[in-house]
């Protein structure tokens, strides 16, 4: 059983990954080949936006706006504690400061409270300067972009929605990446929309912006590669990965459909012995991760493994906790959550593949494993 089955998908459009990778390879144009264009084309109509900006990697994504927005030393910017690295990451690398928030225990999200207290701190502090926030949508489920919009405009904040997660997911109908100042996600391999190796991309509106990420992006040109009007960096994404992504987008919606089927699927089958993630009213999460929470989760996890089905912890340790980021801002108001969820929260195999039989004997497991130890946990 695997926990993401990347190769069924493989054998779905085999012959027209095949097929597409060949023309690459055959026409030669391997780096900004006319499939890049297209892919952005053809990304930019699927979520609703009115630019696409592929780069090598989703931590560019997140760094170029960064960039472009002239975010530097002296600046502070809002990130969750529950997520990867690299939304704190890249921070860092633009020389200003990651201030860390909480995350909402029912969906995983930037905590609203939170993050007023953490402005309010730091501009009462006067060190730093409020500069933007990154919210993610973690394990596929949109950010409370009402509230934090509001934020933002109240406060003159940027806002980078962190859409690494959630390609494919929506909110009040409205797809994820379009949210914010400016969207940005990444295609890793085990992303719900992912190429066969690294890439990235940044959506926007603003036609000026949309120029700058893609001078940043190619080492600050201006009319041409060699006429360098700013500092930036190499961040382009491969023609192959590009004529790759155009074959899985074509198939990403029918993906989608087949994830809210799964994942009801496991709601419905573990909602009375766990905390089972559901959708929100007025959302579709993505489900690039399903996650459930048990104080059983150390001796479910061994046991799913003794039954050879697999599972995974995210994230075993909040960035405010970790070495590298332990010395900067974080809320006043604590970061309880984050600091708890790491003990309980557990992510079953999701993908679009899923078997109902696979699923059906993951469901079963859990179930006799909790029900042999415990009587009834906390449902969703």
């Amino acid at each position: 059983m695997q926990f993401i089955d990347l190769g069924a998908q493989r054998e779905r459009i085999r012959d027209r990954l095949k097929a597409a990778i060949d023309r690459v390879v055959d026409e030669g144009r391997y780096i900004l080949g006319p499939q890049v264009t297209e892919f952005e084309n053809k990304l930019a109509a699927y979520i609703g936006t009115k630019h696409v900006v592929a780069c090598a990697n989703g931590t560019d994504a997140l760094l170029l706006p960064l960039f472009a927005a002239g975010v530097g030393p002296g600046d502070a910017v809002f990130v969750p504690s529950f997520t990867f690295a690299a939304t704190a990451e890249v921070v860092a690398l633009a020389k200003a400061e990651p201030v860390f928030v909480d995350v909402d225990p029912h969906t995983y999200n930037i905590d609203i409270a939170s993050l007023e207290a953490a402005i309010v701190m730091i501009k009462k502090e006067g060190r730093l300067k409020p500069k933007a926030i990154i919210p993610v949508d973690l394990f596929g489920l949109a950010a409370d972009y009402e509230a934090i919009m509001a934020i933002a405009n109240r406060e003159g904040l940027m806002v980078i929605e962190d859409a690494a997660q959630s390609m494919g997911g929506s909110l009040d109908g409205k797809m994820c990446g379009v949210f914010g100042t400016v969207g940005s996600t990444s295609f890793y391999p085990a992303k719900p929309l992912g190429c066969y190796g690294d890439g990235g991309a940044m959506f926007t509106n603003d036609d000026a912006l949309a120029e700058q990420l893609r001078s940043f992006a190619f080492h600050g040109k201006g009319e041409t590669q060699y006429d360098n009007v700013r500092v930036g960096i190499n961040s382009r994404l491969d023609t192959l990965q590009a004529a790759i992504l155009i074959e899985k987008l074509a198939i990403l919606e029918d993906e989608m459909v087949a994830r809210q089927v799964v994942a009801k699927r496991y709601a419905d089958g573990l909602g009375d012995v766990v905390t089972a993630t559901r959708n929100l009213d007025g959302s579709r999460s993505a489900w690039a991760q399903y996650a459930i929470e048990t104080p059983k989760r150390d001796g479910l996890k061994a046991h799913l493994g003794e039954k050879g089905i697999p599972s995974v912890i995210y994230y075993v340790k909040p960035l405010h906790a970790q070495v590298a980021y332990r010395d900067y801002p974080r809320t006043p108001t604590g970061l309880t959550v984050s600091e708890d969820l790491p003990k309980r929260i557990l992510c079953l195999p999701m993908h679009p593949y899923l078997s109902e039989a696979d699923q059906d004997r993951i469901i079963e497991t859990i179930r006799n494993y909790i029900g042999s130890n415990s009587a009834h946990v906390a449902a969703a």
